[in-house]
């Protein structure tokens, strides 16, 4: 007893602490998930040090890029960061190792109204693979172990559409390091096929309407006419905008704020973050990500 009281005691200091410092809060820390090189994520997200200093009262606001997904996540976890966006898995993953450590607040809406996205499998238009049957005994990239479409979908869903189970089915597996990379390993020859994502919305042949292959094409390293769609998965639900949650709520409603007004108050400050063509954001709460959660929790554990 008094153990959990001890432990009680230290938890309420150190959220009083938390708060206290969140109230006085100089820096904003933005996390950004990796899959694409450096460089191109620090541009895609420099309006936002430019437009966030005055909109939340901070002295300056950083950008973190991590290498790969579980540096974002790790951030999120320890405290270290203040706002990134988030696929579904690798929200899961921050939710099921501290459920209170960030607090997803808005998603994004597709252009045609629909909240999801998908995960879907390119191969080189001439390699000869045409569909999924094609890729027995071929070798399949996956983007990151904390992608959502990028790996925890297709090695759930796959077994369905193939009839056995991934390890079997296909010669060998393995990770491109992010999304870009994949598809340029893919493009290579270092994987047969790859596991990326996209909208769905819109023609293949452009890339989609937003997603790894658009962001892409507009940065003009790949010619999708070089790619092959082989598989695409059930709807994903988009990812989350999330927040540390010991971060002051009036700082969090401001950022709120600031977000759901960006589509109309600077359409390429929001096309720039997100990565392609986006209506909206949506609020969204722990409960949207519950059949990720609970995938992730069955197929990885945390």
């Amino acid at each position: 007893m008094f153990k959990k009281i001890l432990f009680g005691a230290v938890s309420i200091v150190a959220l009083t602490i938390g708060a206290a410092q969140a109230e006085d809060l100089k820096e904003f820390r933005i996390g950004i998930l990796g899959g694409e090189n450096e460089a191109d994520r620090l541009r895609s997200f420099q309006c936002l040090v430019d437009k966030l200093p005055s909109v939340l009262g901070v002295e300056k606001v950083s950008l973190f890029p991590a290498a790969d997904y579980d540096g974002t996540v790790q951030g999120l976890l320890g405290g270290t960061l203040d706002y990134a966006e988030l696929g579904a898995s690798a929200y899961a993953k921050v939710y099921l190792e501290n459920k209170d450590a960030v607090e997803p607040i808005l998603t994004t809406v597709q252009t045609d109204g629909s909240t999801g996205y998908y995960s879907i499998m390119v191969a080189r238009a001439d390699s000869g693979i045409k569909t999924l049957a094609d890729m027995k005994g071929k070798k399949l990239g996956f983007a990151d172990p904390d992608s959502t479409s990028g790996y925890l979908i297709p090695v759930t869903s796959l077994p369905k559409d193939i009839g056995a189970d991934v390890k079997t089915y296909f010669a060998s597996t393995g990770f491109g390091g992010g999304h870009e990379q994949l598809v340029l390993e893919v493009l290579k020859g270092t994987f047969d096929a790859g596991t990326t994502w996209g909208s769905g919305v819109g023609a293949f042949k452009d890339g989609y309407t937003s997603g790894n292959l658009r962001k892409m094409v507009d940065k003009g390293i790949l010619d999708m006419d070089d790619l092959v769609e082989l598989w695409k998965s059930p709807l994903i639900p988009n990812g989350p905008i999330v927040v540390r949650t010991s971060l002051d709520a009036g700082i969090k409603a401001k950022f709120k704020d600031f977000m759901v007004s960006l589509p109309q108050s600077d359409p390429a400050c929001f096309a720039s973050i997100q990565g392609g063509d986006y209506k909206s954001f949506t609020e969204v709460t722990p409960a949207f990500y519950q059949p990720i959660i609970d995938a992730r929790k069955a197929k990885i554990g945390s």
